[in-house]
């Protein structure tokens, strides 16, 4: 089993030296890195983006000189070779990289998927290895991640504000056991090639395509959540991609965290409700409360005769509706309901805390969830949340509750 890094590399030239010196500490030296220096064609005409072109030329004269690694580097940068016409963007790279390793290496190699402004320690590889080795048939794995703070007050809030959004989400995912509990991060996560070539390799959105992935994977066979070292990806204002962190930051930076709200955790709930009357739905249409948002998000009233017609037992019948309800289905329902609440994210954070969070009650903390106000409160306090949801979710990691997929969800 050997391990293939896929890098994408969009103006990471400030990044790409701890990159690859993270990189050359590994105790793991069965491995191979592939990187992809990209940008479209047009940057090299326009003003405005030209800089990024050359700091791309700048990444590839660093990398040309790794003569000590075992390095393929595909140029998607230079001259002549930037990315055409609508084929462009964080997908398109990723896609060429974990193609280009998928047409070389073994069904039962890894590929590792990183981001150059990531931080990792010297057995992280190791790590990962052992991981699969543990766990042979998974289809992939989502690594535990935690951000670097950088001292900088505006960028730790933002940071912060994003990293609780996300625990907290994830967090309720695993609370309702959804099988779609993973977080989708670019830079922490890996799958086996045969499981990358049987569902199809990534499909090259421009933004988001982490997340896609990773949900294709859980629609083919069982997710990890559990490595015993972490990523540490940067905290930085970017707008090389149309949402994720960057973005949000940067969003988040003018006041506005409307795309990342904490949503209320009934809405969890009503999830759950909904998956637990999918045996119940293969005999007979049952009102759940996600019918009327699935009736206008799939344009039909008939939302399941046609998963009976298709599927003749209950066991197949619900993995279709598991299949079809899926992570993205889910983050809209989310979306959508949640405008219709007015509880802010301080009020459904504090409920959930003083609901389901046991910790938050045994633990003696110094910062009062009570005064939590993501505007005001300091970068100590942001913290102390932060850590204790990160606290929580690696406990649930390692645990890795009921998986959807088992046959006995059929008999709920």
């Amino acid at each position: 089993m050997r391990i293939f890094v896929a890098l994408p590399c969009l103006q990471e030239s400030e990044y790409i030296l701890p990159f690859l010196s993270f990189i050359r500490e590994q105790n793991l030296r069965d491995f191979e890195l592939f990187v992809c220096v990209n940008q479209p064609e047009p940057w090299w005409n326009d003003p405005v983006k030209r800089h990024a072109c050359e700091d791309n030329q700048r990444t590839l004269e660093i990398l040309n000189r790794c003569a000590d690694l075992p390095l393929t580097i595909i140029d998607r940068s230079s001259p002549g070779k930037g990315w055409t016409g609508s084929h462009y963007g964080v997908g398109w790279a990723r896609k060429t990289v974990m193609d280009a390793i998928s047409s070389k290496a073994e069904p039962g190699d890894i590929i590792l998927s990183l981001d150059a402004d990531t931080a990792f320690s010297n057995t992280y590889l190791e790590s990962i290895r052992e991981t699969f080795l543990r766990h042979p048939g998974v289809a992939g794995l989502s690594v535990p991640y935690f951000h670097l703070l950088t001292g900088d007050e505006i960028t730790d809030r933002c940071i912060l504000r994003y990293e609780i959004y996300m625990r907290y989400y994830a967090l309720n995912m695993w609370r309702i056991d959804s099988p779609y509990r993973f977080t989708a991060i670019g830079s922490a996560m890996a799958c086996p090639v045969s499981a990358y070539r049987r569902v199809g390799g990534i499909t090259p959105h421009k933004s988001g395509e982490d997340f896609y992935f990773l949900q294709k994977l859980a629609k083919f066979g069982r997710i990890l959540h559990w490595n015993s070292e972490r990523v540490y990806p940067a905290a930085r204002f970017s707008d090389r991609v149309l949402f994720g962190t960057g973005p949000a930051m940067i969003k988040g930076r003018e006041g506005d965290w409307s795309s990342y709200p904490i949503y209320p955790y009934q809405l969890f709930n009503d999830i759950r409700t909904t998956y637990d009357l999918f045996p119940a739905l293969y005999d007979k249409d049952v009102d759940t409360p996600m019918t009327a948002f699935l009736n206008v998000a799939f344009k039909t009233s008939d939302l399941w005769q046609p998963l009976r017609q298709n599927y003749r037992t209950r066991e197949q019948f619900v993995r279709a509706c598991i299949s079809r309800v899926d992570g993205l289905r889910i983050l809209q329902y989310l979306k959508s309901t949640h405008k219709e609440i007015s509880t802010t994210d301080e009020e459904n954070l504090r409920e959930y805390f003083k609901s389901k969070f046991q910790r938050a009650k045994s633990k003696n903390q110094k910062f009062k969830l009570e005064t939590l106000d993501f505007a005001l409160s300091s970068i100590t306090g942001l913290n102390e949340v932060r850590i204790l949801l990160a606290e929580e979710e690696e406990q649930a990691r390692q645990n890795d509750g009921p998986d959807f997929r088992r046959d006995d969800v059929c008999k709920r």
